[in-house]
Parts: C-alpha cells; structure tokens; sequence
C-alpha cells in the first residue's frame, strides 16, 4: 500500500473522518488558516474532514491538518475599540519589564522573564 493509498479515506471508516493526502483534500474544504485568509472562520462547526501526511522530521509519525466547510464557514467578527485596547495594553505588557520597570521597543523574551540588563548584569558592567 503506497503512502496516498494509508492517508485516503473519504468515507471516514478508518479515522472517523473523511480523510485525503495533503493537497489532496475535494473542492469546499479549508484549513483554518485558509478561512481566516479569505475573511471567514469555522463559526462552530465541527471538523468535516482532513488531510494527512507522513512527517520525517525530529517526531516521526504523520502530520494532520483538519478541514472545514467553507459554505458553513462564517464571516469573521470586525475589531471594535475595546478589543484594540486590550490587544494595545497586553502588547505594552510584553513589552515592559517586571524588574526595572522600562519599557522596550521589542517583547521580553518569555525564556528570561526579564529584559537582558536585568538577566545578565554582571556583563553589562564589564562592557
């Protein structure tokens, strides 16, 4: 059985959905990042198929990627003022330093939790 031949189950029967190889999948089916492209979103229906593929990289197994109907798909919803202000205040918040304080012009490297001068200051005294 070839690789299309495991990934191709268009009744479902084998993985409880309509199953196509990557690049494979029917006219009317989108990944969400397709939708959110042409403006739409899932708007709460559930997964119609998907497509899948061998994967050879660190994890060895197959890669799945879900679709949806895009005559069921929904338009998505427009950005009010409110949303922009707290997407404003949460980006400001990843911006500024829980230890000096200071506001910087990239976001604090969650790895840290901290800007640099505060993580590594005995070598910005030697600089």
């Amino acid at each position: 059985m070839s690789a299309y031949g495991k990934c191709f189950d268009p009744t479902g029967a084998r993985f409880g959905v309509p199953t196509y190889p990557w690049r494979f999948a029917p006219d009317g089916y989108a990944t969400r990042r397709q939708l959110r492209v042409a403006g739409l979103r899932p708007g709460g229906q559930p997964v119609a198929a998907q497509v899948m593929r061998r994967h050879r990289g660190r994890k060895a197994g197959v890669q799945v990627a879900y679709l949806y109907r895009v005559d069921r798909a929904m338009p998505v919803r427009p950005m009010t003022s409110r949303k922009w202000g707290a997407l404003a205040l949460a980006m400001l918040a990843r911006r500024t330093c829980p230890n000096c304080r200071i506001t910087y012009s990239y976001c604090i490297p969650t790895s840290l939790g901290m800007c640099l001068l505060c993580a590594y200051p005995e070598e910005q005294r030697a600089a």
